[in-house]
């Protein structure tokens, strides 16, 4: 007697990305590489690690930084006050663009980042601490470590 054959499943309908090309990026959840998707898409595969990273939903800001323990990209919801980097678990302080300024390390001249109001900020290249803040010296010490 003939056994009936069940029907092929009906493969999945591939995702067709937007006609204009629109593309978004977020960070890898297994290596930490960046990654590009088209716009709509709710995942995306790492062609690197084959980590599956799921989307934010649309109209979700996003915001970047970098993990002051071990300097890798991270992203998080723009509105965070903090991100905790998955590579290393440092807490790093997530800052909006009018809470921060920038001044050159008093020293070797890297470019520093630091919060408004505060009084110095510590170079974590050469370790020294350049003053900021009200008064217009940047007067130099160097930081015990």
């Amino acid at each position: 007697m003939p056994v009936p054959l069940a029907p092929y499943p009906t493969p999945p309908v591939p995702f067709t990305p937007p006609a204009n090309g629109a593309q978004s990026q977020l960070v890898c959840s297994g290596c930490r590489n960046l990654l590009l998707y088209p716009v709509g898409a709710t995942s995306v595969c790492c062609a690197v690690c084959n980590a599956v990273t799921a989307v934010p939903p649309p109209g979700t800001e996003m915001a970047q930084l970098v993990c002051g323990g071990c300097h890798t990209l991270l992203m998080y919801i723009r509105g965070a006050t903090s991100v905790q980097c998955s590579c290393c678990h440092t807490i790093n302080l997530a800052l909006e663009a009018n809470q921060v300024a920038h001044v050159n390390c008093g020293n070797c001249r890297m470019l520093l980042m630091y919060q408004y109001e505060a009084r110095s900020v510590k170079c974590a290249v050469c370790n020294f601490v350049t003053s900021v803040g009200a008064s217009t010296s940047t007067t130099e010490q160097k930081f015990s470590s």
